[in-house]
């Protein structure tokens, strides 16, 4: 059964690759993207079951036009695609100002305006399905990327409390979460200007890391954009899904460690309740 797609971002990274999946299998895609043109050679070849629109997630009055232009176009639309995002590489104090402000106007306030605008659409139409695309950096972190987990962290909890909130009419939630991948997101981050007192700390370690290659990039951009289409049209996914070998240990690891310390402090926890 054919199926209908809005995604943003679409023009690199994991949305160029499920866009190009989609539409080869015979689905319908509405792709967004920052630079006109990106898309034409898919264009050229799938004519329009493809449709595109250039659109920057951070302005919030395009978002909702985008959308409900897409709605108006296509009719109904399945599955949300929530992929429009960028690293931001440094240490907290070597950020700037500017570039902590993009990076939440992206990946935070941007997928939020997405989710925010899609919803009156899939609740008058019964329902549908949306997959943010968030990282194994929602629920760890790594030091030299304080920025992006604060996105990826907010972004997470807002969809975990949305999912409850409209899942009465029919809407339900995946967040992605894949693990380092070869997806050009590096060659894509922002760098901040590094100083040199942290060359000899964690943040500095991950730094050369990247630089010389040995930060380990294991991840497929194909098989985890396989993943992702083969948990969306599932009848009930589960909310999240790590994708990676590094994602899984990185998250199980996490997880494991944050019950053991909570369970240490079960008893100093129960005592701060009212008598």
């Amino acid at each position: 059964m054919q199926k209908t797609w809005f995604i943003t971002g679409a023009s690199a990274g994991l949305g160029r690759v499920m866009t190009e999946k989609l539409l080869a299998r015979g689905d319908r895609v509405i792709g967004t993207l920052r630079r006109v043109g990106a898309l034409d050679d898919l264009v050229g070849r799938y004519g329009n079951r493809l449709q595109t629109m250039t659109l920057d997630v951070t302005d919030t009055a395009a978002v909702r036009t985008a959308i409900g232009d897409a709605f108006k176009t296509m009719g109904r639309i399945d599955i949300i695609v929530s992929n429009a995002g960028y690293g931001l590489f440094g240490a907290a104090e070597e950020v700037s100002d500017a570039q902590i402000d993009r990076q939440i106007a992206t990946n935070l306030t941007g997928s939020i305006q997405v989710i925010r605008a899609s919803l009156p659409y899939l609740r008058d139409q019964g329902g549908g399905r949306i997959m943010q695309v968030s990282s194994e950096g929602g629920q760890i972190a790594y030091p030299n990327f304080s920025l992006y987990h604060a996105t990826k962290w907010g972004i997470e909890g807002f969809v975990e409390a949305v999912a409850q909130e409209v899942a009465p009419f029919g809407i339900d939630f995946i967040l992605v979460e894949p693990g380092p991948t070869a997806t050009g997101f590096a060659a894509a981050k922002d760098d901040a200007v590094p100083m040199q007192v942290y060359d000899d700390t964690p943040a500095g370690v991950v730094r050369r890391g990247v630089a010389d290659g040995s930060f380990a990039i294991k991840g497929d951009a194909a098989k985890c954009a396989d993943a992702m289409i083969a948990a969306a049209d599932a009848e009930r996914p589960a909310l999240r899904l790590a994708l990676g070998s590094t994602a899984y240990r990185s998250i199980t690891a996490a997880l494991a460690d944050r019950l053991e310390k909570i369970e240490q402090q079960r008893e100093v926890a129960l005592s701060a309740d009212r008598s």
